[in-house]
């Protein structure tokens, strides 16, 4: 099972815990186990087409994911997979 923590903002906003279990190989399969478990989360996260969205940043571990469009990157059960809001400024 993979580890995902969400930010404070996403639990604001939907009833889920700041850390989960769920299954898949790449984080798109994660992101929508989530979204089963959750029911809502994945519209957060991604768009309908499955692209990772633009205020979205995920890593596994230290590293960000590598493929925003598909979110094809590799994951093994002991992954820990990260959704942040990415935060902009001035």
């Amino acid at each position: 099972m993979i580890t995902v923590r969400f930010p404070r903002h996403l639990i604001r906003q939907f009833p889920i815990p700041t850390e989960c279990t769920a299954e898949g190989r790449t984080v798109a399969e994660v992101i929508q186990d989530c979204d089963r478990q959750f029911p809502g989360v994945a519209s957060y996260i991604v768009h309908e087409n499955g692209m990772l969205r633009p205020h979205v940043n995920v890593f596994i571990g230290e590293r960000m994911v590598s493929d925003r469009q598909t979110l094809s990157d590799s994951l093994n059960g002991s992954d820990e997979v990260f959704v942040m809001q990415a935060l902009s400024g001035g």
